[in-house]
């Protein structure tokens, strides 16, 4: 799903269904040691919620045709939301856009979809970064929180009936 997106060195960012070329890829996707108590060790954590979980949807981030990142998608039927969640950009590849031009391409996927109205995530209050990218892309707290986590929210534009 290529939506013409960049990061900062120009490389091409979009996402891919996990298929069996890329899974080990993804899987191995790791954030910066520090980060570890914001999101998995490993992407392939969330891997398994979504083969496991019924819920969740996983998509590799691609830089020009490497993975460089997992992201992941679910609707919730008791919000009647569309949900984002395992946000991860490897630590090589961290400071250069990518995460940006993937939530981006995430929240035109989303948008897509005739049933999207809203797109929500949580992150850990204390992840300053998460915040910071999130509030940049318009998403705005709810008040609610999920489990110890922030709940934002960015509402999905419709155009109106003719």
């Amino acid at each position: 799903m290529d939506y013409g997106l960049t990061d900062r060195a120009g490389r091409s960012i979009a996402l891919s269904a996990v298929d069996d070329g890329n899974w080990r890829a993804v899987a191995d996707i790791a954030p910066r040691d520090e980060q570890r108590r914001f999101v998995a060790a490993l992407a392939a954590r969330y891997l398994l919620l979504s083969m496991r979980g019924g819920v969740w949807t996983s998509l590799g981030v691609l830089a020009d045709d490497t993975v460089v990142g997992h992201i992941m998608w679910g609707f919730d039927e008791n919000d009647g939301a569309h949900w984002v969640g395992g946000v991860v950009v490897d630590a090589d590849e961290q400071g250069r856009g990518v995460g940006r031009a993937a939530m981006e391409a995430m929240i035109r996927l989303l948008s897509e979809r005739p049933d999207c109205r809203a797109i929500r995530l949580s992150y850990h209050p204390d992840n300053s970064g998460a915040a910071k990218l999130y509030a940049a892309l318009g998403f705005t707290p709810t008040g609610d929180f999920e489990d110890d986590e922030v709940v934002v929210a960015l509402t999905v534009p419709r155009e109106p009936a003719a």
